[in-house]
């Protein structure tokens, strides 16, 4: 078992690829279709839900019990909440993110009629006008409205313009990819995360690895609204990764730089044998890792548990600066998750007794109580 040349220069080029087609939940089709096309290229056989999220599969020696890695295709955004008497909109997000975010971002409105670009700008944007007020605002989707780059003075003049209640909105995630391997832009949740699960698949392809289990790959389409796994696993799946972005900021202990492979979430403890497998396999194959436990923050592994899926999870996560905001990763985490990615899919089953939903005991395992060695 080795651990696979990951192409990075594919990686950052197919990321690049995905940030440029708007995805919010809800609005997810064109990326869908981009990611297909992809696998098609990959010659990876899939098929997909009515809805759109997407199950590919890499053959294995067995077909249970069978892998998942799991990654989302849709992101943060908007819709209109109302149409306002001065020409401007008033949204609500889609996803949990702040309005501090929102204010002056650069967009795209779908309407019936087709697109429009604006800004989302707070009520009072002048400073001109307003003075010391500016600052004095409180930071609240209320006191945000979208601006749209189309004559429009009154309400009627909106609706005129094809424009609707419920409408989305896409954020430009105003993308920059730094020679010094920084990538900064909105919606590397989990857009990075799509491509390194692409990097790897094309790893293994290229590298003609069979695995010795089926090996799926989900992209899910509703991971912002919390509902994104709940509705794409089949019942051979005895344990799923997820790839998502693992929180840099003080009190935790991510990295951008390395995996992070995550304990708990809000949602409790990940799964321990596959936690700790991963981590075997970071230290067996020299790929820098750091543990964390994060307290506000749940993942695809939540709604696929929620949705009563009787199946092992982990979180393996590229370390992120502001999530949810102008985000920041590093290539070497990306390029660390896709090796371990590549090495997890090789590495032989350790619970055969996986591949039964109901069973007895025997296979059952064993979590460590013994007393630790003196000086360990």
């Amino acid at each position: 078992m080795d651990r696979l040349k990951i192409d990075t220069d594919y990686l950052i080029g197919i990321l690049e690829d995905l940030l440029a087609i708007p995805s919010p939940t809800g609005f997810t089709d064109e990326v869908v279709r981009r990611t297909c096309a992809e696998l098609d290229r990959l010659a990876v056989p899939y098929e997909l839900t009515r809805r759109g999220a997407i199950r590919a599969r890499l053959t294995g020696d067995a077909p249970r019990p069978a892998r998942a890695i799991i990654s989302h295709l849709d992101t943060l955004g908007a819709q209109v909440k109302r149409l306002k008497d001065n020409g401007r909109l008033e949204l609500v997000p889609i996803g949990h993110w702040s309005a501090r975010f929102a204010e002056g971002a650069r967009v795209t409105l779908f309407s019936d009629k087709g697109a429009y670009r604006g800004t989302i700008l707070p009520l009072k944007a002048s400073g001109h006008t307003f003075n010391d007020e500016i600052d004095e605002l409180p930071i609240a989707w209320a006191n945000v409205e979208l601006r749209v780059d189309a004559p429009g003075q009154t309400c009627r003049d909106l609706e005129h313009l094809g424009i609707h209640v419920g409408d989305f909105v896409a954020i430009d995630p105003n993308t920059e990819v730094l020679e010094n391997g920084f990538i900064v832009s909105r919606h590397l949740d989990d857009k990075a995360g799509v491509a390194v699960a692409l990097a790897a698949l094309k790893a293994l392809r290229e590298a003609e690895i069979t695995p010795p289990v089926d090996s799926y790959f989900l992209f899910s389409i509703a991971e912002e609204v919390g509902v994104g796994a709940s509705s794409m696993l089949t019942h051979d799946i005895a344990s799923m990764v997820t790839i998502d972005n693992g929180t840099t900021a003080p009190g935790q202990n991510s990295s951008e730089f390395g995996v992070t492979i995550a304990m708990a979430d809000q949602t409790g403890p990940f799964d321990y044998h596959l936690t700790h497998r991963l981590i075997d396999l970071c230290n067996a194959h020299d790929i820098r890792h750091q543990r964390d436990v994060f307290r506000y923050y749940r993942s695809d592994s939540a709604s696929a548990l929620e949705a009563g899926n009787d199946v092992r999870t982990a979180l393996a996560a590229f370390g992120i600066d502001a999530s949810h905001g102008y985000e920041r990763i590093h290539l070497h985490a990306l390029r660390s998750l896709a090796e371990l990615i590549g090495v997890y899919l090789q590495s032989e089953v350790e619970i055969p007794r996986d591949a039964e939903e109901m069973a007895s005991l025997k296979g059952f395992t064993h979590q460590p109580t013994d007393t630790a060695p003196e000086g360990a």
